[in-house]
């Protein structure tokens, strides 16, 4: 396929990223999306003209768009599938892009890593695996060319999806007797089961734990000897390592598939161990487990890596390197021009905290240790006010079509580039508006509840007022940057994933969302911060109030700033945006991008209030 040949009258291709036996992979860019963001074009085109040959390609292409259309709504950290459609008798797949390389470039041949870094990547590679194989999906090609570092937040995302199949038979008749099995993997990485067309979940265990090998040797792993009796894999004299990990690392990669951990789940439980920079965070149940972050989530092992590696080639999912050096700074920060180096910023004190992530039954599959830089400002009367530092970077603002019970305002989707700011911590709380404006006109008091019946107006003339108590500049957050901050790098409906439940969100609780159950409805405020916070650290982004934002009603996207500022030109100025949800409202209303507007002097509703946003400090002179 030729560069500019556009596909759908929309997906006009770019370039070429390479071809394998099934087909060929290609850049392209989407003209239905404001900026034409970039996204991942996959063409079935076999190199075979075997008619059963023909039939597995299709059906496993057809296969992977199934799959990814089912793990992508619930992970993070496998692509989305944007389109599967057909033209004349050619198949097609639109893939989320992702921009960053793979980590074949941290696993260089003879560089061995620590067992801590070691540690911190296999825990990042069997997150991206758990979700697959909750559903009894194997990937079947797990290899470092697969897994993908993020550039936005440095996790791992487990790309190329198209060996994978559910657990049923491998096997394609040809003509009622002939039977065709297609082994797919690569050497090295491919245990003698799946070699045989009968893979298992263990057989992806067997891979990662490879990837594990090689990172401690330096070797590649079909370079490496193997016991002549039992068929397992001679490692540990070419690495430092522990007892422990050296024990998992080997169950991991035993030569019968019978001894292996069964799923990404057994596998993770089995690293969950005290050791320096990782630690255990809960018990071994198979929902309850604490995933930790490694370079999955929490940014102390990626920022790691991100020093030691310095740059490198960069790389989309299947394509070739592209030359570019990635920043050194805060991972989700972009890449500024080269200037003269400023004075440092004053030291901004950190704190830990713990993400969680849920299925679509509102069971919780992962938790995260995370950390987040929060200035604390003393507002007067012995209160403060926590201000969380929100790194600057690039998302998709607004809600997929495909997002259930979406809402035309929340499109058309476009991609937006939010500056580096401050935004805080909890929604404005009864204390600290008792403390700047001297009253409380909150119906359900108290002092760690937020605020509410405050109109746009009201809450104008508090950040009016904080700023002059402060010297700092306050304001209400612009919807693109509340959203970006709520989103927290997270594409789902809830930063919690598919769905919420009453035990996460203050929220209507008697209405459900996706497949969780019904829940408590507290028909009233509670205490800010009781629930878990998004990756970023802000708490109670979904429920418990609304938040008003500084941008005028408009009906869609069309014409939006992509730029993180407020929208205040045209449209309906005598209404402005509300965002989050409330205590009163269903699920469907606290979604990341749903959107309503009020007038600027309503008041008269006890589930409104607002969060504060401001900019970072400057630096001395």
């Amino acid at each position: 396929m030729q560069s500019g040949t556009t596909l759908k009258n929309r997906y006009k291709i770019i370039k070429s990223l390479g071809s394998g036996g099934f087909g060929d992979t290609y850049l392209a860019e989407d003209s239905d999306l404001p900026g034409n963001p970039k996204c991942v074009v996959k063409h079935l085109s076999p190199k075979s003209s075997d008619p059963t040959v023909l039939y597995y390609a299709r059906r496993l292409f057809e296969r992977e768009a199934e799959t990814l259309y089912k793990l992508g709504s619930d992970s993070d950290q496998i692509p989305r599938l944007l389109a599967h459609f057909r033209e004349v008798r050619e198949f097609y797949l639109v893939q989320e892009y992702i921009e960053g390389q793979d980590i074949s470039w941290e696993l260089t041949p003879g560089k061995k890593l620590t067992e801590s870094d070691t540690i911190a990547l296999l825990k990042g590679i069997l997150e991206a695996l758990v979700v697959a194989h909750e559903n009894n999906i194997i990937h079947r090609d797990i290899k470092p060319q697969n897994l993908m570092r993020r550039r936005l937040d440095n996790k791992v995302i487990l790309i190329d999806f198209g060996a994978v199949k559910e657990i049923s038979t491998l096997t394609v008749t040809q003509q009622g007797a002939t039977t065709l099995t297609v082994a797919v993997g690569t050497p090295g990485y491919i245990p003698s089961e799946q070699s045989n067309g009968k893979p298992k979940l263990s057989s992806d265990i067997y891979a990662v734990g490879m990837v594990g090998i090689k990172a401690l040797t330096g070797k590649d792993p079909q370079n490496l000897p193997t016991d002549p009796n039992t068929g397992n894999i001679i490692w540990q004299n070419e690495a430092q390592v522990s007892n422990h990990l050296a024990n998992v690392l080997d169950n991991m990669v035993r030569d019968h598939f019978s001894e292996r951990y069964k799923n990404a789940m057994e596998a993770l439980e089995a690293l969950n161990i005290k050791s320096p920079g990782i630690l255990k965070l809960g018990n071994k149940s198979r929902r309850g487990i604490l995933i930790l972050a490694g370079l999955a989530g929490s940014g102390f092992v990626g920022a790691l890596l991100n020093e030691r590696f310095k740059s490198s080639p960069e790389k989309i999912s299947g394509s070739e390197p592209i030359q570019k050096t990635l920043p050194r700074e805060n991972i989700l920060t972009p890449q500024p021009t080269p200037s003269p180096t400023p004075p440092p910023r004053p030291k901004i004190p950190v704190q830990i905290f713990t993400t969680v992530r849920v299925n679509r039954r509102g069971e919780i599959i992962s938790r995260t240790r995370a950390q987040a830089e929060v200035i604390t400002e003393n507002i007067g009367n012995g209160v403060s006010l926590e201000m969380v530092k929100i790194p600057g970077g690039r998302f998709i603002m607004g809600s997929p079509e495909t997002e259930a019970k979406r809402r035309d305002n929340e499109g058309p989707q476009h991609s937006v580039d939010v500056p580096e700011f401050f935004m805080g911590k909890y929604a404005v709380t009864q204390a600290q508006w008792q403390a700047v404006m001297g009253n409380n006109p909150s119906k359900f008091k108290g002092a760690s509840r937020p605020v509410e019946r405050v109109s746009w107006n009201d809450a104008t003339a508090f950040c009016q007022k904080l700023s002059q108590i402060t010297g700092k500049k306050y304001s209400l957050p612009s919807e693109s940057q509340w959203e970006y901050a709520c989103r927290a790098g997270t594409t789902t409906p809830f930063y919690f994933g598919e769905t919420i439940t009453s035990e996460l969100v203050n929220y209507g609780g008697s209405s459900t969302y996706a497949d969780a159950p019904k829940g408590i409805y507290r028909e009233e405020t509670t205490n800010v911060g009781i629930f878990p916070p998004n990756a970023f650290g802000l708490y109670d982004m979904h429920g418990n109030v609304w938040e008003w934002c500084q941008d005028v009603r408009h009906d869609d996207y069309n014409g939006a700033p992509t730029d993180g500022s407020a929208w205040e030109t045209g449209g309906d100025s005598s209404r402005r945006v509300l965002r989050g949800g409330s205590w009163y409202f269903n699920p469907l209303g606290c979604r990341s991008a749903n959107r309503i507007f009020y007038y600027s002097d309503e008041l008269d509703f006890d589930d409104i209030g607002f969060r504060l946003v401001s900019f970072p400090p400057r630096t001395p002179e």
